[in-house]
């Protein structure tokens, strides 16, 4: 049974699932519009842990949301990536950069610092991406 890794739990907000992942929004780096997605899969870590029929569809809906995230924010660069140092569930970050942001050019891994949603532009945010990304809704 799938279930959300308690540090992706305690970051993001879910907003809902889409056809293999469950999509999350980063609520602790407000300043970039930053999506989570992860394979509602259990024992995976990596891309390749996938089962191969599910590897084609993830990699699908990442380029679903990074074109979706891209166009609702007018990023200049997409970032994606699954490192997953830190947390051994596999997940997706998809990342909305903009040339005059405060790290840029460098990756906001270690470069940023927090700037959490307040509750008002979470929920707000987490509306316009379910419309946007046409999610299913969460039932858990």
């Amino acid at each position: 049974m799938f279930t959300l890794h308690p540090q992706l739990m305690a970051d993001t907000a879910v907003v809902g699932d889409l056809p293999v992942c469950r999509v999350l929004l980063n609520k602790q780096f407000s300043q970039f519009p930053w999506i989570i997605l992860v394979p509602r899969r259990t024992g995976c870590r990596d891309l390749t842990d996938l089962p191969e029929m599910d590897y084609l569809p993830v990699m699908e809906e990442v380029k679903a949301v990074e074109l979706a995230l891209k166009d609702l924010t007018g990023a200049d660069k997409m970032n994606m990536g699954a490192i997953g140092n830190m947390v051994p569930q596999l997940h997706i970050h998809v990342i909305a950069r903009f040339k005059d942001d405060a790290v840029w050019p460098k990756p906001v891994w270690g470069n940023a610092a927090a700037q959490p949603y307040d509750d008002e532009a979470l929920e707000k945010m987490a509306v316009t991406l379910r419309e946007v990304l046409d999610v299913m809704e969460v039932s858990e």
